[in-house]
């Protein structure tokens, strides 16, 4: 499900996320499977629940906190340990040779950046970035609605 409210999208995303690496947890304990394998099931079917629609978010410190937690609640158990051992994530990364979440994240961002700019420029996506309005606001606090009461 898409939202075009991002705390909202991210949170459907979170969740989905964390019940299929939980499926896979429990499906393929880290015990009984080699870590290549629990690493290509992450990347074919955990990954693109998490990642998909991810190029438009505006990505806040307390989302990147999440996010990074969910994949090394994952990843962490994938090489073995558990939170008593005191690993760091950019120690799980390197010893399991993936890329973070987040850095897959901003990569696909860019990609999206340079596919927008590529665009015709009457096509929606580049109009609306790079729009400008024009005129002035008004002075002072913003008029009373029904919906702000």
């Amino acid at each position: 499900m898409i939202s075009y409210k991002k705390e909202l999208d991210i949170d459907n995303k979170l969740y989905n996320y964390l019940k299929i690496t939980g499926i896979l947890n429990n499906v393929f304990r880290p015990q009984k499977t080699l870590k290549k394998t629990r690493i290509k099931l992450y990347n074919t079917l955990a990954l693109p629940v998490l990642l998909y629609g991810s190029e438009t978010w505006t990505i806040k410190a307390k989302d990147a906190r999440r996010v990074t937690a969910a994949e090394m609640k994952y990843m962490g158990r994938t090489a073995g340990y558990n939170w008593t051992d005191y690993k760091t994530n950019t120690q799980i990364t390197k010893e399991l040779k993936i890329t973070p979440i987040l850095d897959k994240l901003l990569e696909y961002k860019r990609n999206w950046i340079q596919h927008v700019n590529r665009m015709p420029r009457n096509r929606l996506p580049r109009l609306v970035k790079y729009y400008s309005p024009t005129g002035r606001r008004n002075y002072g606090r913003p008029l009373k609605r029904l919906l702000d009461t």
